[in-house]
């Protein structure tokens, strides 16, 4: 039976134990692992592989040893309780081996359980698994995860109280980031506010949030908007270690003084115009941005925009011999500089 995105979410959540065996396909093969991971956990329970009730084989070498699979199925353990036979990375080429064990497969045998990338809706593995009467094959799509799955995560994290614009930036966060680092946030969340019962603050998400170089952007470009002059030459010489090219840093700067551009010129003002940015922008940078553009008029920022696409011209010139990142430099502080009203 197939599983829509609904009902996989409950069933990795509550598996079924008196069922043959489940496929979860993807191409993310990050989201395919993390919600093979839970199913199992939830199915056999924290101690399955010390107690010898998990087995984990890979997709591979069923196509040399098919039989290897059913006898996994059919083995007796040691320990009471469900067990699970983990197939890793299979694909078509494994559809025998499974067959042959799905049709054999008796109460009391252990359920399969197998992880495939991407599978058309030809592979003969899906069909499998869609057929029978006592599996379930559930496809995982590289969209963000939804509001209530978030909720659910951060009730496995123990994170109960949580206000809007504390979930707003973490489904922002949750459609920036990897299933894996976004996990990982989760659960760095989850030891910051331990034993912590005041609500879920932005500011705490954010400081658990993995800093990368576009967080660094952000920050040197919040500095030029702001005309904090003297704080740019170290954020600039941080970047550059970072690896970020001259093209890049103006490419980020033209962005942002776009975005406080369409925010200063919108009717009603700033305020007005943020609620109209796509794609939305939440939490604290929500604020800072109708703040920067309220201290632009929109003739200055028509006139920072020139500036930096002047910049952008030279940069790609092939007369250009002063170093790059330097002329960026200098562009970034006449920026700050630029008077803004």
């Amino acid at each position: 039976m197939k599983l829509s995105s609904r009902d996989a979410a409950r069933y990795f959540a509550r598996p079924d134990p008196d069922r043959a065996g489940l496929l979860i396909y993807g191409a993310d093969a990050m989201r395919v692992a993390l919600k093979r991971q839970e199913m199992l956990a939830n199915l056999l329970g924290p101690a399955a592989e010390e107690e010898m009730r998990l087995t984990r084989m890979a997709g591979g070498d069923l196509r040399r040893d098919g039989a290897a699979l059913l006898d996994e199925v059919k083995a007796v353990g040691f320990f009471p309780g469900p067990r699970a036979v983990f197939v890793e990375e299979a694909n078509d080429s494994a559809f025998e081996a499974v067959q042959a064990a799905l049709e054999t497969w008796a109460p009391g045998d252990a359920q399969i359980v197998v992880t495939a990338g991407a599978l058309k809706k030809t592979s003969k593995l899906r069909k499998l698994f869609e057929g029978h009467p006592l599996t379930y094959a559930a496809a995982l799509y590289d969209d963000p995860p939804g509001r209530a799955e978030i909720e659910q995560a951060l009730a496995k994290a123990g994170l109960r109280e949580v206000p809007g614009d504390s979930m707003a930036l973490l489904s922002e966060l949750a459609g920036a980031l990897g299933p894996g680092d976004f996990a990982q946030l989760l659960e760095k969340v989850g030891l910051y506010k331990h034993g912590d019962p005041s609500p879920l603050a932005p500011t705490e998400i954010e400081a658990c949030a993995p800093q990368s170089t576009e967080a660094a952007l952000d920050q040197v470009l919040n500095v030029v908007a702001e005309a904090r002059s003297g704080e740019i030459g170290p954020l600039v010489q941080r970047l550059q270690a970072q690896g970020t090219t001259p093209t890049s840093l103006c490419i980020g700067a033209a962005r942002h003084f776009r975005t406080l551009f369409a925010l200063a010129s919108a009717p009603g003002g700033p305020g007005a115009g943020i609620g109209r940015l796509r794609p939305p922008v939440f939490g604290p940078r929500r604020d800072l941005l109708v703040r920067q553009a309220q201290t632009w008029s929109p003739d200055k920022l028509q006139e920072a925009l020139t500036e930096i696409t002047d910049t952008d011209l030279r940069l790609r010139s092939a007369g250009q011999t002063a170093p790059q990142m330097a002329v960026m430099e200098r562009t970034l502080i006449r920026l700050a500089r630029m008077p803004r009203r």
